[in-house]
């Protein structure tokens, strides 16, 4: 009986010791928030494991952001990488710390939309310092005494043109007054708000009749429930006015909801920017009048490919911009996508 409740002891006692081991073992498991592309070792398709980037998005609500996680997840598992997501959910000092997490896992690259394109700075610095390079995608930075290897992103200033252009096909020869739903603290919002105003300004110049008239910028953040409420707000101090250009599709849904509640989505034309599936379908619909459209599957395909030359020693630009397209209702009617998404929902319903 002694022998035999020795045994046992022993045995619970290995079976300790193994629990131990496995629980203090030197890669901590991933934080809630974050998601890793494949387990350590290999890649999801099989290639040998070359270390991990880290990706720090400024919003994952927004399914732009989504879709360059995505694409940055399949195009480093081609090269042996995975890749650890997080986001910051437009709050810096949590990006900030997000950076520091990279650095203290060692990844071979961070790659950040910044959540505020000055703010962001210091986190930057720590990593220059720490030796892992810095790419930035979709949201550039706005200090030049941090070092960013690349910064890959739509052409925002072309596409706030566009957006100009949009905007005064929607208004014709009868002009009249418009509101900015901006995001001021991302550098990108910024390029397509100058894009656009420029337009407006050489269009208005010489002009006796017929102008457009930018009457106020305010803050719709880029989120749907803040482009509501700027709207509203909009539609108290100017009552007759008559288009809204909003930096993205969230902030344009927003401005729709709002025009709807006060029955004037008919007087107002909405020029937004993006591309999105919910944002394609409101132009169908006629709901938004138009937007340059973005293409984020680029956009993280790219900047991977640009992190990987990088790492194998090869020059590689400094900026790399991808051109936005126009898109109409005319566009959103003869879209696959959109069809096969409506036979989608059909299906289900």
């Amino acid at each position: 009986m002694v022998m035999k409740r020795r045994l046992a002891d022993a045995v619970v006692l290995a079976w300790v010791v193994m629990g131990f081991a496995l629980g203090c073992g030197e890669q901590p498991p991933s934080p809630p928030e974050a998601s890793k592309a494949s387990p350590q070792g290999a890649t999801s398709q099989g290639e040998p494991h070359r270390g991990t980037i880290g990706l720090s998005l400024l919003t994952l609500t927004n399914p732009f952001f989504k879709v360059i996680a995505d694409n940055v997840r399949d195009e480093a598992a081609k090269h042996g990488y995975d890749v650890l997501v997080v986001s910051g959910e437009f709050d810096v000092a949590r990006q900030q710390n997000q950076v520091k997490d990279f650095i203290v896992k060692k990844c071979a690259a961070i790659i950040l939309t910044p959540c505020d394109s000055r703010s962001i700075v210091p986190a930057i610095r720590e990593a220059n310092e720490a030796g892992i390079p810095v790419f930035t995608a979709d949201i550039a930075v706005l200090d030049h005494t941090v070092r960013v290897v690349s910064h890959i992103a739509t052409d925002n200033y072309q596409g706030g043109k566009l957006a100009g252009e949009a905007m005064i096909e929607a208004l014709g020869e009868a002009g009249g007054k418009v509101i900015i739903l901006d995001f001021k603290q991302a550098e990108s919002c910024i390029m397509r708000v100058k894009g656009f105003k420029e337009v407006i300004a050489a269009y208005n110049h010489g002009r006796e009749r017929g102008k457009i008239l930018i009457m106020s910028e305010l803050p719709g953040d880029g989120q749907k429930d803040k482009g509501y409420r700027m709207t509203e707000d909009a539609l108290q101090a100017h009552p007759d006015f008559a288009g809204i250009f909003a930096i993205n599709d969230p902030s344009a849904l927003g401005a729709v909801g709002a025009l709807e509640n006060a029955g004037k989505l008919d007087q107002v034309k909405i020029i937004a920017f993006d591309g999105q599936p919910e944002g394609k379908r409101a132009i169908k619909e006629g709901l938004i009048y138009a937007d340059p459209v973005q293409f984020p599957d680029q956009i993280g395909r790219k900047t991977v490919r640009t992190i990987v030359k990088y790492l194998e020693g090869d020059d590689v630009q400094k900026e790399i911009l991808i051109p936005t397209a126009l898109y109409r209702q005319e566009d959103g009617l003869k879209d696959p996508e959109l069809e096969r998404a409506g036979d989608a929902a059909a299906r289900e319903e």
